[in-house]
């Protein structure tokens, strides 16, 4: 039966829908022997053309309306089926209520409707997600998963055996040569941008302080890229804090390692992950008398709230609502197109912008 031609299996799978009136992608799959990501593919295209209505867990047949031109058939049109974009992201607080946004913007300009889940770091939780959102009905699945930006192979297994099309938002597969859809921003740019525009301002060395999160490993690789290109002092610190507390003792005392580093070394330049530490920073050093940028010259990375900040922070912005926007296009162009396997697989890298404000001084400073 796996070996069955397109044509025949989807018959095969439409007499039984007449058979039965509706049955659910587990049931299909052991009737026509063929795997459940087979069976997704095949009701995904029979939708599309009005054979079928996908509902919950399977299928049942079309309710009858005005019939198609011939189907298959030159000249032939139907009306394009409703689209559901399933999304999974670690967070709704920090980071990604703009990409949602993005993603929300281009659903409604395309009348695709949009279901998300909540994974809330927890890796744990991708299986049932992943498997949540597939038998809800989507269409296709745009997936940020929990840990960090290199995707794990179970994970990208899980979601090949989905049977539907996705896009990685944020996230690589951990195989570089992986036929893998994903829209990430370039956290080596970002950082690379950032000890350029110090580098720029006269600046010889540049520290850089991350706070443990998935982007830390990527922003230590553009920083290390920046020293060694640009000629630059090795000698300035690098800390990870390990993701303290915020706001607790141990925070505070990384914050005070980290100055206390940075003075010793005459660095008077640093790079800060994220803005939240970039600003405990700033109220760490002011316990000391040091001010922003004339003692310590500071550019945050993500600028959420940096420009808030008692000296508003310059800072490196990921482009969060961009990412959303360009990974609902890539998976409604995908699931709009008359062929989905004849579309290319495209990895699109989009580079941070840096808006300088008052905390890394001007030409001159250092």
């Amino acid at each position: 039966m796996t070996d069955m031609l397109v044509a025949q299996r989807r018959e095969r799978l439409l007499s039984e829908l007449r058979a039965s009136g509706g049955l659910k992608v587990v049931e299909l799959a052991t009737r026509l022997g063929v795997s459940r990501a087979t069976v997704r593919r095949d009701l995904l295209d029979l939708e599309s053309v009005g054979a079928l209505s996908r509902v919950r867990g399977g299928a049942m047949l079309a309710t009858p309306g005005p019939a198609p031109t011939s189907a298959g058939s030159a000249g032939g049109s139907f009306a394009r089926a409703e689209r559901t974009l399933g999304l999974l992201v670690p967070s709704a607080t920090y980071y990604y209520p703009r990409v949602v946004a993005g993603v929300q913007e281009v659903a409604a300009e395309n009348d695709a409707r949009v279901v998300i889940s909540l994974t809330d770091y927890t890796r744990e939780s991708d299986t049932q997600r992943i498997e949540e959102l597939a038998a809800s009905g989507a269409s296709g699945l745009l997936v940020a998963s929990p840990g960090g930006h290199d995707l794990p192979d179970k994970t990208l297994d899980e979601l090949e055996r989905t049977g539907l099309p996705f896009v990685l938002l944020e996230r690589q597969p951990h195989d570089p040569f992986a036929a893998c859809e994903f829209v990430a921003t370039d956290h080596r740019q970002g950082a690379f941008a950032a000890v350029r525009h110090f580098a720029r301002l006269g600046h010889s060395s540049v520290a850089l302080f991350t706070n443990g999160s998935p982007t830390a490993a990527l922003l230590r690789v553009g920083h290390e890229a920046a020293v060694d290109r640009l000629g630059l002092e090795r000698s300035a610190p690098v800390l990870d804090s390990g993701r303290p507390t915020l706001g607790s003792g141990e925070a505070a005392a990384q914050y005070d390692q980290f100055i206390k580093d940075c003075l010793a070394a005459g660095v008077r330049a640093a790079l800060v992950h994220s803005d939240h530490d970039a600003i405990e920073l700033m109220r760490r050093m002011r316990l000391r008398h040091l001010q922003a940028p004339e003692d310590l010259a500071l550019i945050a990375y993500d600028d959420e709230i940096a420009s808030l900040a008692d000296v508003p922070l310059t800072a490196v912005a990921p482009p969060k609502h961009e990412i959303g926007q360009q990974a609902a296009r890539l998976l409604l162009d995908r699931l709009d197109a008359p062929n989905p396997l004849a579309v290319p697989v495209r990895q699109l890298f989009m580079q941070p912008r840096l808006t300088v404000r008052s905390s890394c001084g001007t030409r001159g400073q250092s």
